[in-house]
């Protein structure tokens, strides 16, 4: 496995890639990311990992040119659950949504390279309907709280009552 490629950011806000030996921009850590290159961004006076901050920075710059990903709705509610008990059930399910779809879009493009092959293109998108469909009721019912056990608890306890 490759090593983890290493940028320190400076005071005067410049990036230099210890990998490269060269100081490089924004643009060229979006690169890295477009590339699947894994990396880390310490502060080169402290050593604080930087990483998440110059991702958000990259989003930020990305939202502000062209159509953004989020509404001002999404992000409001992003904020809202900044804090609350169920911020780590957000994170997961977030990072969960994105494998996700990740894995729908290579299926989308495995599938795409074989449309020359078959007879019966809408049949393919059918099947790829399906198996998003399954896959994504999947996800949802992994977010579930055991329905099974609540359900026997107030059994229980209804049982208990008439004792």
């Amino acid at each position: 496995m490759a090593e983890m490629r290493l940028i320190k950011k400076y005071p005067n806000r410049r990036l230099y890639d210890t990998a490269i030996s060269s100081y490089v921009t924004l643009e060229d850590v979006k690169a890295l990311v477009l590339d699947g290159v894994e990396f880390q961004v310490n502060d080169a006076k402290s050593g604080e990992d930087l990483t998440r901050t110059i991702l958000l920075q990259i989003i930020s710059e990305e939202e502000e040119g062209g159509e953004p990903i989020f509404s001002s709705a999404l992000l409001a509610q992003i904020i809202r659950a900044y804090g609350g008990n169920m911020q780590t059930l957000l994170t997961t399910y977030l990072e969960k949504s994105m494998e996700l779809w990740a894995d729908q879009q290579r299926e989308l493009r495995d599938r795409a390279r074989s449309f020359m092959d078959v007879s019966n293109p809408v049949q393919v998108l059918s099947q790829i309907a399906e198996q998003n469909l399954s896959m994504w009721q999947q996800a949802m019912d992994s977010f579930k709280p055991d329905q099974g056990s609540a359900r026997d608890r107030s059994k229980d306890a209804s049982d208990d009552q008439k004792d």
